[in-house]
């Protein structure tokens, strides 16, 4: 049985930091390219970040690079989305999921909520 889950979101102040991560089950993980999406009250899916299956090559969104980094730890299965410098209009629901981009992602978790609120 495949399983995604988010863990790690919150209430957090502006300009504040917070780690989530994804810990993944019932695939090849550490063969898996990784991503993380998000969705802000009101508004349609968003891709933030990708990880290749070995973790030496990431990309972010524009609106979050420098912010934000992915990483990935194979033994444990799971992937990390660090969270720095938070604004308000990253609050989201925070996916991870399994693929390289649009069209690709065929296992998603249940999602984390991010608030980011003074």
């Amino acid at each position: 049985e495949v399983q995604v889950v988010e863990s790690g979101g919150g209430l957090v102040q502006p300009g504040g930091s917070l780690r989530l991560s994804c810990a993944a089950s019932g695939f090849a993980f550490s063969r898996s390219d990784m991503s993380w999406v998000r969705q802000a009250p009101g508004k349609g899916l968003e891709w933030v970040s990708y990880i290749n299956s070995g973790g030496g090559s990431t990309y972010a969104a524009d609106s979050v690079k420098g912010r934000f980094t992915n990483s990935r730890d194979n033994d444990k299965n799971t992937v990390y989305l660090q969270m720095n410098s938070l604004r308000a209009e990253d609050t989201a629901v925070y996916y991870c999921a399994r693929g390289e981009n649009w069209g690709s992602y065929d296992y998603w978790g249940q999602g984390t909520q991010v608030t980011v609120s003074s």
